[in-house]
């Protein structure tokens, strides 16, 4: 039977049809045997002499020595293990020479607030500039009005990240109760 206007309706209708009781289409076990002199160039036992020889090799393989994953290999899994080892003491020791990168640092605005506007803003400057870290540096400052003649102090100051806690920090200037209300951070970012 041959089928070759798939254009029209009909035309498939008849195919699937045809098909609905069948395996497969005629001709195709002709077709597979046509390659049989490729299959003789195959290694021994995976030629199929009449198509019966591949199902039968496989049927006795013991499904023990197949590994899905490729590594039944030992001594190539211990070669890989010793470059992967080789190459991580290279980055170790590449990493080592490098020294420590440079240290983590963050631009702060920190506000101090005043009790009122009889506190000595040029001595809360002094108190707050006094306060000395290892890690710390002061930068500018400005006046900022709050309302009521009170103004704040806005400072900046550069951290060395791994040195100094803003919250120490913070607490440390808060200790001048006489001149400090309490301090904010305004703003932070990483240089």
């Amino acid at each position: 039977m041959s089928f070759s206007d798939f254009t029209k309706a009909d035309a498939l209708k008849n195919l699937n049809d045809y098909l609905a009781d069948k395996s497969y289409i005629d001709g195709w076990v002709n077709h597979i045997a046509s390659f049989a002199d490729e299959f003789d160039t195959l290694p021994e036992g995976k030629a199929p002499a009449g198509a019966a020889a591949a199902p039968a090799a496989a049927a006795e393989e013991d499904d023990d020595d197949v590994d899905l994953f490729g590594s039944d290999d030992e001594e190539a899994d211990a070669e890989a293990e010793a470059l992967k080892q080789k190459r991580l003491a290279e980055y170790h020791a590449k990493k080592a020479a490098k020294g420590p990168g440079p240290a983590a640092k963050s631009i702060v605005t920190l506000d101090v607030k005043p009790w009122d506007d009889e506190t000595d803003l040029d001595q809360l400057l002094a108190n707050v500039k006094a306060v000395e870290m290892d890690g710390l540096t002061w930068g500018a400052h400005q006046w900022i009005p709050v309302g009521f003649g009170i103004k704040k102090l806005q400072i900046n100051l550069v951290v060395e990240d791994a040195k100094i806690s803003l919250d120490e920090l913070q607490q440390q200037i808060e200790e001048d109760e006489d001149h400090v209300q309490s301090t904010d951070i305004a703003a932070m970012q990483k240089l």
